[in-house]
């Protein structure tokens, strides 16, 4: 079981800068993917970005991908969204998600919703024009 809370939402202005953070509870976090998530108002929840147990491999959506970057500390047991050349359309709530995956090798992680077992609460992003 693993308990995750994230924080650093709020409110930006287009092209400007934050960092989200995924803090997990709980042994065994580099047996976890992780991934996160958003969703805003009258849309489905959708893929941002993952990275696997050891942090061997990342994945983004193309709609971030060159603007965000995902990355974990093992050792705080936490992981990482920064943004950049923040969007007005990447207004939503941001969610970051565990995939229990200890024996799925070191580059694993998945893009579906689906996968992941435990999500966190949300956090609030929006970027002003």
């Amino acid at each position: 079981q693993v308990q995750l809370v994230e924080s650093g939402g709020g409110l930006v202005q287009a092209g400007g800068s934050l960092r989200l953070a995924c803090a997990a509870s709980g042994r065994t976090f580099s047996a976890y993917a992780v991934g996160w998530f958003r969703q805003a108002p009258g849309k489905e929840r959708e893929f941002v970005a993952a990275i696997s147990g050891s942090a061997g491999s990342t994945g983004y959506a193309d709609s971030v991908k060159g603007r965000f970057t995902i990355s974990r500390d093992n050792a705080k047991n936490t992981v990482y969204l920064q943004m950049n050349s923040l969007k007005p359309e990447d207004t939503a709530v941001y969610s970051c998600a565990a995939d229990w995956a200890p024996y799925s090798g070191d580059s694993y992680y998945t893009r579906l919703p689906g996968g992941y077992d435990y999500w966190g609460q949300g956090t609030q992003v929006t970027v002003s024009s």
